[in-house]
């Protein structure tokens, strides 16, 4: 198989024309780009000349003709619930919902405190300041990581949230024992 010289090779081959002929000037496309720019010009002469009437003069006998303005019967007369509208007032029964009690929000229960010291660390980057606290019941000591009290549910549920932010999910809410 025969090798090709790829790199001294000239550009373009035969195909490159030595002599090109330059593309002849568009003698149309200028004429008529000539005529555009002259209607162009000669429409914003005309629109200046021609745009504007001319003030007329007010003679006085026409001063004297002017509209005398409306009795005030031949105006329509508003609706009578327009005055009732405007002198009313809007009274409003409000309910106060009743707290139900404190909540408290517990996050995890663990077997042994440095799992739980971890857990409030975590917390503690939320923003959110947790207690441990110690139980002893039949199967053992647990540690719980508790939050709260709380006044009300919304604000546990605001915490909650927070916390599910930083992938804290595990965690419960209880009315306070």
């Amino acid at each position: 198989m025969a090798q090709h010289d790829y790199i001294n090779k000239k550009p373009g081959g035969k195909k490159a024309a030595k002599g090109k002929a330059a593309k002849p000037f568009p003698k149309f496309f200028a004429a008529l780009t000539l005529v555009l720019i002259s209607a162009f010009g000669y429409g914003l002469w005309y629109i200046k000349q021609h745009g504007e009437p001319e003030a007329q003069a007010i003679s006085p006998a026409a001063t004297k003709k002017t509209e005398q303005p409306k009795a005030e019967k031949d105006l329509p007369r508003p609706p009578d619930f327009i005055k009732d509208i405007k002198d009313h007032e809007v009274k409003v029964e409000v309910k106060k919902l009743e707290s139900k009690g404190p909540y408290q929000m517990q996050c995890g229960s663990f077997r042994t405190y440095e799992q739980a010291e971890q857990m409030k660390a975590k917390m503690a980057f939320a923003g959110l300041i947790a207690e441990i606290r110690r139980t002893e019941g039949s199967n053992g000591v647990w540690y719980r990581v508790r939050l709260g009290p709380y006044d009300t549910k919304r604000g546990a549920e605001s915490d909650k949230n927070k916390l599910e932010r930083v992938n804290i999910v595990s965690c419960g809410i209880w009315k306070w024992t």
